[in-house]
């Protein structure tokens, strides 16, 4: 399915759910206002439209919230264990671990300025590990290993088990990739 067809789908199915005509939603360190009645998704950080793979993925969340999101699970999983999660793995690998690595392997401690520009927390693992929090109910933990002479570095992003239930593999994969290139 093309950007624009699922863009028009999710929009008929947000004007399917008959409830309010327009929503402020949350994400990362923005916030994005929808308006049903224009078909708009408008960071208001900025001021400007989002991207249409953004307004997809925040409409996607909408929809869920609006219906009920599910509980946190407290279990994390990799990106594998997602439905197509192994198969789609390297691509996936390329575009969020990669990217992720670029910016961090030389100094993970430096992933810790996150907590001062994202809602997000330290966590005991890894060399440094971060929660962040990308909309609300929605987190993903962000680890990084520093390499040393017999292992390179490596970075990983495990998502709340929920997320099953928000979103699919490939919301998932934007997601992760926005994060990876927001952080």
């Amino acid at each position: 399915m093309t950007y624009d067809a699922a863009l028009a789908k999710a929009w008929q199915e947000l004007e399917n759910l008959k409830q309010e005509r327009s929503y402020s939603i949350p994400f990362l360190a923005d916030t994005y206002d929808i308006d049903l009645d224009e078909r708009r998704v408008l960071s208001l950080s900025c001021n400007a439209p989002a991207k249409t793979h953004l307004s997809i993925l925040i409409l996607h969340y909408l929809i869920r919230r609006i219906e009920g999101l599910p509980s946190l699970l407290g279990e994390w999983i990799s990106f594998k264990e997602l439905d197509g999660g192994e198969i789609y793995y390297p691509t996936y690998r390329k575009r969020v671990i990669e990217t992720i690595l670029r910016k961090y392997k030389n100094q993970p401690e430096s992933l810790s300025a996150l907590l001062e520009r994202f809602k997000a927390r330290k966590e005991k693992l890894a060399d440094v590990a971060i929660v962040l929090e990308t909309f609300e109910g929605v987190p993903l933990l962000l680890t990084l290993w520093k390499g040393d002479d017999e292992f390179g570095s490596e970075a990983n992003v495990l998502f709340d088990k929920s997320i099953k239930d928000i979103f699919c593999t490939e919301d998932i994969t934007i997601l992760a990739e926005v994060v990876a290139h927001s952080i």
